[in-house]
């Protein structure tokens, strides 16, 4: 009889073409799900740097408005803004405004970082919320593009927004703005608005006293009354003018020589 001879198969170290790479997916196979966040995070990124660069570049020429005023737009609630160029607004203004806030506002280049560093230790070892390091430009940066509030979210953004503004503008043309946003009351924006409402006058025709007291209404817009102040609110504006006695060239950054 013939033997049949049966080949046996032979060792190979191929794997079998359906199986090759099956342990690589390739990018088809990611969920729909997941390219869908990705691009939706790059463009809320984009969103978030470059309409506020695009934004400030346009403000240097064009009278913004603050997210708190399109928030009472959107509402139909009352707003007064009458926007005044810094020259229509008087100098006592400006000095009580940046003796009250920030009187380190011509040097630094839009975030304090001394004044915002003892704010962080101040957290860190006494777990007290930070206070104190907003610079003026950082709260036009809120004013502008974000929301009111305490949030450490919200304090984080304002640091890269003050740097661009301050990039940007120059600060003249920052506290004009800032000037022309800030809130002195319930709807009440701006330095003219204010003046009109509080003392009957135009912002250029202020007193330092009626300066001082806008100023230090600042803080607490909604609290403050500046033609009938508090006694802490008198305090308040008498030693927001001695500041500005002895505050030597902190406003030559804004105010003509």
């Amino acid at each position: 009889m013939k033997r049949t001879c049966v080949k046996k198969p032979q060792k190979s170290g191929k794997q079998p073409s359906g199986t090759k790479n099956a342990s690589k997916p390739s990018n088809k196979a990611q969920p729909v799900t997941l390219r869908r966040v990705r691009r939706w995070t790059f463009r809320g990124l984009a969103a978030v740097i470059i309409l506020p660069l695009v934004l400030t570049v346009i403000y240097a020429v064009v009278p913004p408005v603050s997210t708190l005023m399109l928030a009472r737009y959107a509402q139909l609630l009352w707003v007064d803004r009458q926007w005044r160029s810094i020259d229509e607004i008087s100098p006592h203004l400006v000095r009580s405004v940046i003796t009250s806030e920030d009187s380190s506002f011509c040097e630094h280049g839009g975030v304090d970082w001394s004044a915002l560093e003892k704010q962080i230790d101040t957290l860190v070892n006494e777990g007290e919320a930070p206070r104190g390091a907003s610079t003026l430009t950082m709260q036009t940066a809120k004013n502008l593009f974000l929301w009111n509030g305490r949030s450490y979210i919200r304090k984080g953004l304002e640091l890269p927004l003050a740097l661009m503004i301050d990039g940007v503008l120059t600060k003249r043309r920052i506290m004009e703005i800032y000037l022309n946003i800030a809130e002195w009351g319930e709807g009440i924006f701006g330095a003219e608005a204010a003046a009109q409402a509080w003392f009957g006058k135009s912002a250029k025709d202020l007193t330092r006293v009626e300066a001082a007291r806008l100023a230090t209404a600042l803080p607490n817009p909604l609290g403050r009354n500046p033609a009938k102040p508090s006694s802490g609110h008198r305090k308040l504006a008498a030693t927001n003018l001695a500041r500005i006695r002895s505050a030597g060239p902190i406003f030559d950054c804004v105010l003509k020589p």
